[in-house]
């Protein structure tokens, strides 16, 4: 019956019809088709042909374009492989040849942050110090010194910049993967990379916080508009950091292997219980915006003008482009901590 149906409609179908209804009308009256009459078998096997005629040269572009967009992507990423493999090797260069003057190594570091994926950054970061503290490890345990380096990754890579859910939950998600990956790569030690990178996280998380709150407390209030870009956003991800942090943990457990998605949750179910500081911290920045900063933030777009002229205004302007700069020691601090914390252990 589907058969007949189908052959009959591609019989009768007219693509000489200039519109789709006149088309589908002219088909069914053809092939004396009475919807009233069939059954859900019938209605189902009339609609599939109808959908198939109409839309075969529809379809059959879709599939060419998906091909070609396959193919560019696989060209993209080759490309942007390349371009970051080479932005690494110009860096490498600069640093062998100022390589004993650590101010310009700084001042290096500060460029290279600016110029490389940060992400790409991250995730080679983490990997690297978890990677140190195996091998400098002498007691059976790096809990300790990885939540310290991961604490600072976390910290430096966050706080210099907007404290949105977007960009946090990635940075996060960056430094997760890395250590799931190195946990994969090292199953008897997995729980103990897990454990410090998620405690790691969390304390990076609320001394990024703590930054921007004491940042808030001292600048002047013409600098407002400069620190929060968005006022109702950032206090809905303040009253929410305890949960973008589960999410984080949650959504990169559902992508991992069984051994570590349980190993995750078990972790993140412990967590809940710690992240009360996370939580208190967050409230107390927002409620800081709420108390002081409302009225500014309400008329900030009529005070502009007036406010941009002002001699304060411009010392705010210039304090704004230094708390929104890269990182002061970039990739080079961030090692650094990291290498130093370890070998303090």
């Amino acid at each position: 019956m589907a058969q007949n149906i189908q052959t009959n409609l591609q019989t009768v179908y007219n693509k000489r019809f200039k519109t789709i209804k006149k088309r589908i009308l002219s088909a069914l009256e053809e092939s004396k088709i009475d919807f009233n009459t069939l059954t859900l078998e019938e209605v189902r096997n009339v609609t599939t042909a109808i959908i198939d005629l109409e839309t075969q040269t529809l379809q059959e572009d879709v599939e060419t374009l998906l091909e070609k967009k396959e193919a560019i992507e696989r060209e993209l990423e080759k490309k942007s492989d390349a371009l970051q493999n080479t932005k690494y090797a110009i860096f490498n260069i600069l640093e062998d040849k100022i390589l004993n003057s650590e101010s310009t190594l700084a001042k290096l570091h500060q460029v290279k942050l600016q110029s490389i994926d940060l992400y790409d950054i991250l995730s080679e970061m983490v990997e690297s110090a978890i990677i140190t503290a195996l091998e400098k490890d002498t007691i059976g345990d790096i809990t300790e010194s990885n939540t310290e380096v991961i604490k600072e990754i976390s910290y430096e890579s966050i706080k210099e910049g907007s404290l949105n859910t977007i960009r946090v939950r990635k940075i996060l998600s960056t430094i997760l993967v890395s250590a799931i990956d190195m946990a994969e790569a090292t199953p008897t030690r997995a729980e103990q990379i897990l454990s410090s990178t998620l405690k790691g996280m969390r304390s990076g998380l609320i001394k990024s916080i703590d930054r921007f709150k004491k940042r808030l407390e001292f600048m002047p209030v013409e600098a407002k508009h400069i620190l929060i870009e968005d006022y109702d956003t950032i206090i809905e991800d303040l009253n929410q950091t305890d949960t973008l942090f589960s999410q984080v943990v949650t959504t990169q457990a559902n992508e991992s292997s069984k051994e570590i998605k349980n190993m995750l949750i078990k972790l993140n179910n412990e967590m809940a219980y710690d992240l009360e500081e996370l939580i208190l911290i967050s409230k107390e920045t927002a409620d800081i915006i709420k108390n002081k900063f409302s009225s500014f933030a309400k008329n900030a777009m009529k005070k502009a003008d007036f406010a941009l002229k002002s001699p304060k205004a411009q010392e705010a302007k210039r304090m704004g482009m230094q708390a929104f700069g890269v990182a002061r020691v970039a990739l080079g601090s961030a090692i650094k901590y990291a290498n130093d914390a370890i070998d303090k252990k």
